[in-house]
């Protein structure tokens, strides 16, 4: 009986080992993460052009500085987007 006790449990041991390991679905936290770095860059990038975010409408006159953070922002903002639905380990 101790023999086939020990051989059912070796056998769940195995079993178990072989499963794959699961994956935690983090993506919304990894986001939250990426668009809190997004903002502090653009507003560090604003600053450095002489103004501050959020305070500048786009229009004819808008500095190139401005235009140039404003597309950068927005290319961070799409990857921290992105990063809603990737995987985490």
């Amino acid at each position: 009986m101790a023999f086939y006790t020990s051989f059912v449990l070796f056998i769940v041991m195995i079993v178990m080992v072989m499963l794959p390991a699961p994956v935690a679905h983090a993506g919304p936290a990894a986001a939250a993460v990426a668009s809190a770095g997004c903002a502090t860059v653009v507003c560090a990038c604003y600053a450095a052009a002489g103004f501050v975010f959020g305070t500048v409408t786009a229009g004819v006159g808008t500095p190139p500085a401005i235009i140039a953070c404003n597309a950068a922002f927005g290319t961070c903002m799409k990857a921290a987007f992105l990063a809603t639905f990737t995987p985490t380990p």
